[in-house]
């Protein structure tokens, strides 16, 4: 979660009210008074974080171990959270539209968080994956790629062949450039936000939204180049798709 991120969040939260962290095993939000994850509390916190200076909120008892993609309703009532949090989950899950669903249903307000296409499409990013890192394209575990806009949210599978592809995916030394907010999309949200997944069916059609990012990033001419924005393109497939 970004830092200016995570500031606000605890400038907007008053003391008495509820936040639930979904997925936050790796790096727990500290306020959070609940955490929903399918790891257990006692080996939260794989990517730095101190457990023993973060002044946690939430604990063993108010920490719930689950498949948050079961299809089962969460174990908490409608709103019964003032804010959640879900930083760099969705990405991983294999169903993000149930995920979204519950979170809308258990809380007012809340915040997402997740890799931006920028930084999913660039060889190099993941160091540690035991293969050379510019043989793939951003992070070796994740399913999704993420449009994000002030509406909410959409889900692409992330092909295979994006790694090996060229005008698909941006070249290994793009990323060392990228800013720490260029490489994460982010929502806040209140009320409620759109998501679904977004399915090809036409190979030109998925090549045309993969080579976009990277055409109108590099002002280079590519599959995507023609036609309308991404933002654009995404906000049009927000209003005729949506999950459920």
């Amino acid at each position: 979660m970004l830092e200016s991120s995570a500031l606000r969040t605890l400038e907007r939260v008053g003391p008495s009210q509820l936040v639930l962290d979904v997925g936050g095993w790796a790096r727990p939000f500290p306020r959070a008074d609940w955490v929903i994850d399918l790891q257990p509390y006692d080996t939260r916190g794989l990517y730095d974080y101190d457990r023993d200076s973060a002044q946690e909120r939430f604990s063993a008892r108010t920490w719930v171990v689950r498949d948050i993609c079961d299809r089962e309703p969460w174990p908490f009532a409608d709103h019964q959270f003032d804010f959640a949090v879900c930083a760099h989950t969705l990405e991983d899950v294999r169903d993000p539209v149930w995920a979204c669903s519950e979170i809308v249903r258990v809380a007012r307000a809340g915040y997402l968080e997740v890799p931006s296409r920028l930084e999913e499409q660039s060889l190099g990013v993941d160091q540690g994956a035991g293969v050379a890192a510019a043989a793939f394209a951003g992070w070796s575990h994740h399913r999704w790629l993420c449009d994000v806009d002030d509406r909410g949210v959409q889900f692409v599978h992330k092909p295979h062949f994006l790694h090996a592809r060229a005008g698909l995916h941006f070249p290994a030394d793009f990323q060392a450039g990228l800013s720490e907010r260029e490489r994460v999309a982010c929502l806040w949200w209140e009320g409620g936000f759109e998501f679904g997944e977004r399915i090809f069916i036409d190979g030109a059609e998925l090549d045309a939204y993969l080579g976009a990012v990277v055409a109108e990033r590099l002002g280079a001419r590519g599959p995507g180049a023609p036609g309308r924005s991404l933002g654009q393109r995404a906000r049009r497939a927000l209003g005729r798709v949506r999950g459920g």
